[in-house]
């Protein structure tokens, strides 16, 4: 894709180059990666379709470039579910939190990049 096509092409509400940056920016981060921080990092991979499994579900996207604003929205259910589970289903919540909080920006839920 050229430039140009990257920032017309949408993922959720998010321009494909807008989720790229965020991507890149968070690959950026110094290691040792929180929990928290690769749930962020799958988020985003999956969003462009850099990663074939949905960060919590692991469902295959079906978009163009990546999951459909629909796929996205599940996701973004299924990781607010795995929230609420936490501890008591042994589900990594902090992971969840993280994929969380990179769909709702992905899906124009809020306007903070996490």
């Amino acid at each position: 894709m050229t430039g140009d096509e990257t920032t017309m092409v949408a993922v959720g509400v998010r321009s494909v180059a807008e989720v790229f940056a965020a991507l890149e920016e968070a690959n950026g981060r110094r290691p040792p990666w929180t929990r928290y921080e690769y749930g962020v990092v799958g988020a985003y991979r999956w969003a462009v379709g850099a990663q074939v499994g949905g960060p919590v579900t692991a469902a295959a996207a079906v978009g163009a470039v990546g999951p459909c604003r629909a796929q996205l929205l599940a996701e973004f259910q299924a990781a607010a579910v795995e929230i609420r589970a936490g501890a008591g289903r042994e589900v990594d919540a902090d992971y969840a939190l993280g994929a969380y909080g990179a769909l709702a920006w992905i899906c124009g839920h809020h306007e903070e990049q996490p």
